[in-house]
């Protein structure tokens, strides 16, 4: 199974979380017409993208301040062609930009977001205006990890639901339920 494959297969098994999520789910099943190429960058109409939301046992989140965007939210981006499944690029970006070993990530979506960025150039892929279709997980962090800083971040932190920090990215927030009700289900 390709990844494409899984994208296609893990949105079309989904319980959607919210009303907004479903929504969301159903704009990225149209992009996927596009087939292979709405994971890529080279789709400039849009691409899929995965993140996830890092949380501990004491229903903290772990949010970065991203260093391009000026804004707190969870930890993710890009699919890459060795991310076998949707879930691994997830735990790979979180892994990645959060610095933790030994995520836990529930393999199922907890939020289905799509909002305008301007990714960065390269790899013959011009700058411009696109959007994110972005399956978000939740990841559980291990007991006692230290998170570490990467170089997509200004920062890194953990936050409790009720002390979010400013200015948060549009999105954040309709995580925290379906983040924290995973994490007492599982």
């Amino acid at each position: 199974m390709t990844l494409f494959d899984d994208v296609v297969e893990t949105l079309g098994r989904w319980q959607a979380t919210s009303e907004a999520a479903d929504l969301a789910r159903k704009r990225t099943q149209e992009l996927l017409a596009a087939g292979p190429v709405a994971m890529t960058r080279e789709h400039r109409a849009g691409h899929v993208t995965a993140s996830a939301l890092v949380v501990d046992e004491q229903r903290r989140v772990l949010l970065c301040l991203h260093g391009r965007l000026g804004m707190w939210m969870q930890v993710g981006g890009h699919c890459e062609a060795t991310d076998g499944t949707l879930a691994a690029a997830a735990l790979r970006e979180a892994t990645e930009e959060s610095g933790i070993a030994g995520l836990r990530l529930d393999p199922d979506p907890i939020d289905v977001d799509i909002h305008p960025v301007r990714c960065s150039p390269g790899d013959g892929v011009p700058a411009g205006p696109t959007h994110h279709y972005d399956v978000r997980f939740v990841a559980v962090c291990p007991p006692g990890a230290v998170e570490q800083i990467s170089d997509e971040s200004a920062d890194l932190a953990w936050f409790t639901a009720d002390s979010l920090p400013s200015p948060l990215a549009d999105g954040v927030v309709q995580q925290l339920a379906p983040a924290f009700a995973r994490l007492t289900s599982r």
